[in-house]
């Protein structure tokens, strides 16, 4: 246990930092998630929106260091070309 002030008040920041970092992964997850689905289903209508909606949510992960940028940009490429391959 924190025994200093300063180390009682770094306990309360990290605390509140993870808070905010567990639902910004959580919204980012959940925006890929609607993306696969929607290519998994073979709608190019629907993967396309969530991918308007993905693609801002996974860099914005990606500068708050959620997760890394080159992650970040992996999970962006593969999804346009799963849709890409849904428009053949």
């Amino acid at each position: 246990m924190a025994n200093t002030t300063s180390a009682r008040k770094a306990t309360r920041k990290i605390a509140r930092r993870t808070a905010i970092n567990k639902a910004r992964r959580t919204r980012m997850r959940n925006s890929v998630r609607a993306v696969e689905e929607a290519v998994n289903n073979g709608d190019r209508e629907a993967a396309l929106k969530a991918m308007a909606i993905a693609e801002p949510e996974l860099m914005r992960a990606a500068q708050k260091n959620i997760v890394h940028r080159n992650n970040a940009s992996r999970k962006v490429s593969r999804l346009t070309h799963q849709i890409s391959k849904l428009a053949k």
